[in-house]
Order: C-alpha cells, then structure tokens, then sequence
C-alpha cells in the first residue's frame, strides 16, 4: 500500500506495503522499513526535513508513540538525527558512501578569489524590492507585455541620463538597447558583422568574448598589448570591421587606454568605415581619482557602448545595454531576434527606478568605498612577497605578476588550497604572435568574496605565495 502524510506543508511518500490498521502489531516495523527503504534508495535525501511525529502519526492512522519510537530507533541506528526545536531529519543510510560526484559537477571553492564579479552578497536587497514596488506601482498595463524591441522606455531613459553625467557618454534612450549582459550585446554585434572579415579583440582579455564571437562563426584577429594599452596601431594591417578594446581599464592588465590611442582608434574607425566595441569593464571604479571618461564620448557614430549591472550589481539579473551608432540600431535589433525576449520587464522598470531615486549612485559609492579598502589591504598582505602588482587603483581585479614559471605551480597549490584563482595564460589570445609578450601571473577578485570571508581569503592566498617559494 502506497500512503501519503501532509503535514500541511509539505507531502511525505511512504510505500508501507500494505494497509495499516489502528492498534495492529507490526505497524511500527511497517513504518521503519519504509523510512530505511526511502533512504537507502536516495528518496528522502540526507538534510531532508521529516514531519513532526505527531503530524505523521495522524496522516497515517498510527499511535503517536509508534512514530515516535520508529524516530528514536532510526536516530539511534544512524539514519535520522534530532534537536529539540529544530526536528528530525535525514543523516544517510549507515556506512553508506557519499555518492561519487558527477563529472563535470560544479566545486564550491572554500576562497572564491575568481576575477569578474562583486560582493553579491552586499546586493542592496531591501532598495531593489523598494524600487520594483514603486516601478510596478507605477507601470502601465502596457508595461507587461512584450513592447520595444530596445527595451522599457523607462530604463533606456533613466540610462541615458546616467551614462552621460556618469561616464561621459553621448547618447539618447532611442540609441540604447537593453540586453543580457556584456556577452549577450557582444553576440547581438558579431551577428551584425558576421562574415569573412574577423573581429580584432586585444590579444590579452576575457577568452569569454572570443569563445562566443567564434561560436557565431567568426575569427578573432589579436593586437598586441603593451604598458599604454592595447597597439591600435596594428588594426591598419588588418581587414576588420571592428574592435573590440577595454579602454577605461584594460583587462586584464589594468591600464587606461592612452589618449594618443584613443584619439587613433577613433582615426582608424573613421578610415576605415570600421566600429569600435567599448567595453565598459570596471568603469565605474576607480580608487585614486574620477574615472577616465567612456571612449564613446569622442566619436559616438563610430564607437558602440557596452554595459551591464554584473559587476555593480550582481551577474545574476542578466541586465545589460548597448549605446549604439545610428547605422546600427535596426541592425541590432534585427540581429537580436526583432522582440525583447532577453531581459524582463520587471527587472527593466526596477533598474529604471533604481536608477532615478539615486539609490544606484549611493550604491555605487558604498562600493568604491568597500572595494577600495580590500584593494589596499590586499596589496599591503603581498608586500612580502616576490609579485609584482599591475594596473590602476581601480577594478575589482588584481593581477599578480609572478616569476617566469611560477604561475602553473601557485595555481595548482592554490587549488589543493581550495582557492579559485584565474591564471592569466587563460587571458592570452590563443594564435597571440611570437612578439606578444608571455608573463606568468593570476588574477585575484577581490571584490569576489563576502566582507566576513575576504580577511580569510587573503590568509590562505598569502599561505599559497609562501609554500611556492615566493617570499622575499
């Protein structure tokens, strides 16, 4: 007999095997056999919470006392466990080994160091439910169904006012296009340019870029990297029809796109009838004095702006934009589909309000503040140690230089350490020539962890630069 105990929040399967009668002997075996069986065949999973005794007993037709005795013996064997207060729930059948981890289940590193993500944890929780109240409130009807294909009006608008009095930015809510993130914009642009023709990209920077512009089908060209950024000057030896740079904070180098350069690009683009792809990364960041302003802002017929909420906010709300050039917005929107199908409405008129209140300034603010000082603390826990440390007083990156050879050893230590780190080989263009250069390093995100976890992060990295050798 297959039975059922609701608790009233929750239903609980038990196959008893056969109808149980008030007072029958053998009822307590019954219900044991079943609790080992669902146990041991992986249903009732260990951490799952079980019903009260008394709610189970009443489900089933059982004495209390029987269900209650069958709970003591099972915890008695090891297979439950209790706490007054806190209930019964599911330890494991005995002696039971942990299931083999699947191949290629995701590791949940004990020092989450990886590079290209903020504190989520600082995520303004109670502002962002405050705003979607105010947005929703406030919403036409209209608002909740599949609308401009650039996105909510709102947020294009809210943007357009931010972007300029922030970044520099020379736009309108008509050139703006709301998408997924950075990559998502990037995809929406490769199938714009899709063709013979490669995409340059600077021969040192997020692989993740390169992997999706070859997954639409077409070749990555790299420039070359040197102390003032990236070597536009090599873009005339190339046939592309565009750029794609990290000029307000090179990643992962750190730099600033030196004005010469940027005044060259812009030069090149206007030649060539080409497009410069502005990436944004890390722009609102900066620790030592204002930002450099966006390289939008010098030619915006040319030059495409891209940015996102995933480092201010958090990566998980998808939430990204695209200034665009006149010549390419329909393009765009072709090349996206046609509809706004990316990013939700109600996160659109959440970030628009989030925007207006000023609530997205304040948070932007606290963070600097909070990064600024992990920034500091880090880069002061290294002074004993044989790196270098590279780039502005900006980001939430750090790059370590390392001895020639080191970067394999400390990251293998470091994972043995349960530290995720990213080695810059990972960043390097995989046809790079002979002349770019090849430096061993890695990548610390400190802006990764959460406050609480980052003084125990930097301990372990700093234990990890000890055992490999590399103190002073």
């Amino acid at each position: 007999m297959v039975s059922w105990a609701n608790t009233g929040t929750r239903d609980l399967h038990l196959d008893l095997g056969q109808a149980i009668t008030p007072g029958m002997r053998g009822a307590r075996e019954l219900l044991l056999t079943a609790l080992r069986d669902a146990v041991r065949n992986g249903r009732l999973a260990p951490g799952t919470m079980l019903p009260p005794s008394r709610s189970l007993a009443v489900d089933l037709g059982l004495a209390r006392n029987t269900v209650a005795e069958a709970y003591a013996q099972l915890v008695a064997e090891g297979w439950l466990a209790s706490r007054q207060g806190a209930g019964t729930w599911v330890v494991g059948a005995p002696g039971a080994q942990a299931p083999a981890r699947q191949r290629g289940a995701r590791v949940v590193p004990r020092h989450n160091l990886m590079p290209g993500s903020p504190d989520v944890a600082e995520f303004p929780r109670n502002e962002w439910v405050a705003s979607t109240r105010r947005a929703l409130g406030a919403a036409p009807t209209e608002a909740l169904r599949m609308g401009d294909p650039r996105g909510r009006p709102e947020l294009r608008e809210a943007l357009a006012e931010y972007l300029a009095r922030v970044r520099g930015v020379r736009t309108s809510p008509e050139s703006i296009v709301i998408c997924a993130g950075v990559r998502h914009g990037v995809e929406i642009l490769t199938r714009v340019f899709r063709g013979d023709r490669p995409i340059a990209v600077e021969a040192y920077g997020l692989f993740i870029f390169r992997d999706v512009i070859a997954a639409m089908g077409m070749a990555t060209a790299p420039i070359g990297v040197d102390e003032h950024g990236a070597l536009v000057g090599e873009l005339d030896a190339l046939d592309a029809p565009a750029v794609l740079l990290t000029p307000a904070h090179h990643s992962p180098f750190g730099m600033p796109l030196h004005p010469s350069r940027r005044m060259a690009v812009v030069d090149w683009a206007q030649r060539t009838d080409g497009y410069i792809f502005d990436d944004d990364y890390d722009g609102e960041f900066r620790y030592d004095r204002q930002p450099v302003g966006a390289l939008q802002g010098l030619c915006p017929e040319r030059v495409v702006y891209l940015g996102s909420a995933s480092k201010s906010l958090s990566p998980a709300l998808r939430l990204g934009w695209m200034s665009l050039p006149a010549a390419l917005i329909e393009p765009a929107i072709a090349a996206a589909g046609g509809s706004q199908f990316y990013v939700d409405s109600v996160s659109q008129l959440t970030m628009a309000d989030f925007i207006a209140s000023g609530g997205y300034d304040k948070h932007i603010r606290r963070m600097r503040l909070r990064y600024r000082r992990r920034r500091d603390a880090l880069v002061e826990a290294l002074q004993p140690f044989r790196i270098t440390v590279r780039g502005l007083n900006a980001g939430l990156n750090l790059l370590l230089g390392l001895p020639d050879g080191a970067e394999p050893e400390v990251l293998r230590r470091a994972s043995d350490a349960g530290i995720a780190l990213e080695g810059l080989s990972l960043m390097r263009h995989p046809i790079a020539g002979p002349d770019v250069a090849r430096p061993d390093g890695v990548i610390v995100g400190f802006g990764t962890p959460a406050e609480h976890a980052f003084p125990a992060a930097v301990r372990a990295l700093c234990d990890v630069l000890e055992s490999s050798g590399l103190r002073r």
